[in-house]
């Protein structure tokens, strides 16, 4: 087939991208697929754009530049860019990607899973991996996704989101419930995220958050052990447990290497792998998800379980959770990427 494999973008999970990009359109060229790695938000930026010759040569829009212990500066990446237009799509990614049979999105955070994209492919009749844009915008709000899973008896942490105005109304002076968890509604990679045991810490930990997005989520704590447990085609797969070396499963604790520890498939009896499986695909249905997905939990000393959040487009990278949890069940990354793009098909073959 001839694939795009789209990556980059302006989200702050753009490093990340970059290398799940990078490490697909290798897989699946491996797999005899014609593919070219593209930035959706840069494009293809030259005036001759013979489409035909970039699959036959196989064109990459970079190197894999690794994720870097620092969130990229997107406005000098924005500054970049040739036509310094703010559109979502780049120079040419509409054509190119008209062409492909398939565009297999490695994109994390706003630019890929907030539905925005989706929405504009279905519109040009592009087909693409993963979840549509009514279940990737559901999933991208960490408040939207809480209320889902409380309406589909889905236990999650009590939260309360926050706009930036509730700064001046003192509304957000109100919450009171420590230690508690404060994170941007809409991000990912842990960017912006902390965990806070008091009042002052909570005030600065909020006005950080505000920095990434307009809406807060903020949430009790829940101390236990953390697992994540991917979904493909509405079937769980091994669940993995997540234990930073320090700290919490943060954005440097998840793509810098040696500094979280990954037991898949994790440790737990098996009545508790089959119940917090059942509750992944619980999930992953209440959200609308497709193709596949990721669903993270909290497990307490009870027995409790905690659904937190789920990721429409996990992470492709080689420290990623989802090719660990594939592997567990004899499939390799290669595979695993020939598997997305099996499933994610079935869409358009039902329609």
């Amino acid at each position: 087939m001839n694939i795009v494999v789209l990556a980059g973008g302006l989200s702050t999970e753009r490093d990340v991208s970059i290398t799940s990009g990078t490490m697909v359109a290798g897989a699946l060229r491996r797999r005899g697929h014609k593919v070219v790695l593209l930035d959706v938000f840069m494009g293809y930026e030259k005036d001759e754009c013979d489409i035909q010759a970039l699959f036959e040569q196989g064109y990459d829009f970079t190197e894999n530049l690794g994720v870097r212990e620092i969130v990229p500066d997107l406005q000098k990446i924005k500054a970049q860019r040739r036509d310094k237009s703010d559109r979502l799509l780049g120079e040419h990614v509409e054509e190119i990607c008209r062409y492909a049979d398939i565009c297999f999105l490695a994109l994390h955070g706003g630019d890929g899973e907030n539905g925005r994209l989706q929405a504009t492919f279905d519109m040009l009749g592009i087909k693409y991996t993963g979840t549509g844009y009514l279940g990737s915008a559901v999933a991208m709000n960490k408040g939207i996704t809480k209320s889902i899973f409380l309406n589909h008896n889905v236990n999650t942490p009590k939260g309360e989101c926050y706009r930036q105005e509730d700064k001046t109304t003192g509304k957000i002076s109100e919450w009171s419930f420590f230690p508690c968890v404060v994170k941007p509604c809409s991000g990912g990679s842990s960017v912006g995220v902390s965990i806070v045991e008091d009042k002052e810490s909570f005030i600065k930990a909020m006005d950080e958050a505000f920095e990434y997005e307009t809406e807060v989520l903020v949430e009790q704590y829940v101390k236990g052990r953390e697992f994540s447990i991917g979904v493909i085609d509405g079937k769980a797969l091994p669940i993995i447990e997540i234990i930073p070396k320090s700290g919490f499963y943060d954005y440097v604790n998840k793509y810098q290497s040696g500094r979280t520890e990954e037991v898949c498939p994790a440790q737990l009896d098996e009545e508790t792998t089959a119940m917090l499986q059942k509750e992944a695909e619980k999930a992953y249905e209440a959200l609308q998800l497709e193709a596949y997905g990721r669903v993270d939990f909290i497990l307490d000393k009870d027995g409790n379980t905690y659904a937190l959040e789920a990721n429409t487009l996990p992470g492709m990278t080689s420290a990623s959770l989802i090719p660990q949890e594939a592997a567990a069940i004899g499939i390799g990354y290669d595979e695993l990427c020939d598997k997305i793009i099996e499933v994610s098909l079935k869409k358009y073959s039902n329609n």
